[in-house]
């Protein structure tokens, strides 16, 4: 287990995207399968995600708590505890103070806080901050007991899925810090490199860090990687899901 110890302001400088267009969101349309595109929205659109299992296993990173604001995104994925979630590893520079509230919807925790309770990073982005290791994993529980059980047995958990193909089709869901409701896109992706992938999805701005990119239902990577996981909000990237990241997710679901 590696914590991130570089400094809080300096990683926000380098990694968190700036808001720098208004969110133009389009009307608001259903999921019609667990992580899949929808059928009937056009791709590379991004536009409110409603309600729903998929949606509800997507949540927002908070500073300490609703008080301090969200800033980043993640998801929860499948573990025998239940306890494992996924997002960047820019997003865990102070894992300690830093809560998940899944499903988060207008002020609106409906799964509880979920507190850090361990942290999985990569030695290529602690020691280097590598856009190729900007991955990772926590495990989390509910904090001072406000929930029962596991996050995975209330809202479910994706599989993680490395190996897909350069021009796989890709939902995101996540977080923009100027929203309190999560915010949806799916288009088909190619590779920046043999280790970079990247989406063309308009509006995905700052606070959208560390959100799940699902094939076919399960993590195939995480909102992040080059440029911080994009310097405008019209691409963004993933590093590609590869063994170094299986293993941390290994580590973290054992």
């Amino acid at each position: 287990m590696i914590h991130s110890t570089l400094p809080r302001t300096a990683r926000r400088t380098r990694a968190w995207r700036a808001s720098r267009i208004p969110l133009a969101l389009c009307a608001m349309v259903a999921l019609l399968g667990v992580g899949r595109p929808d059928a009937g929205a056009p791709l590379g659109v991004t536009a409110q995600a409603p309600p729903g299992a998929t949606p509800d296993r997507v949540g927002a990173l908070f500073a300490g708590g609703p008080e301090g604001g969200h800033f980043c995104t993640a998801a929860v994925v499948h573990s025998d505890e239940g306890d494992v979630i996924a997002t960047a590893a820019h997003c865990l520079e102070n894992p300690s103070t830093t809560v998940f509230a899944p499903g988060y919807r207008d002020g609106k925790a409906p799964y509880g806080f979920w507190k850090l309770t361990g942290a999985y990073l990569a030695p290529g982005w602690t020691d280097g901050q590598d856009p190729d290791d900007d991955m990772a994993f926590a495990t989390v529980a509910p904090v001072d007991g406000g929930q029962a059980g596991a996050v995975e047995d209330l809202v479910g958990g994706f599989a993680v899925a490395a190996e897909q193909p350069d021009d796989a089709t890709v939902t995101v869901i996540g977080y923009p810090r100027t929203l309190e409701t999560p915010v949806r896109c799916a288009n088909t992706t190619d590779l920046l490199s043999p280790t970079q992938r990247r989406i063309g999805c308009p509006d995905l701005t700052g606070g959208t860090s560390g959100s799940p990119w699902l094939v076919n239902g399960a993590l195939a990577g995480v909102l992040g990687g080059y440029e911080g996981g994009g310097s405008v909000p019209e691409i963004s990237y993933s590093a590609v899901l590869g063994a170094g990241a299986l293993e941390l997710y290994r580590q973290a679901r054992s």
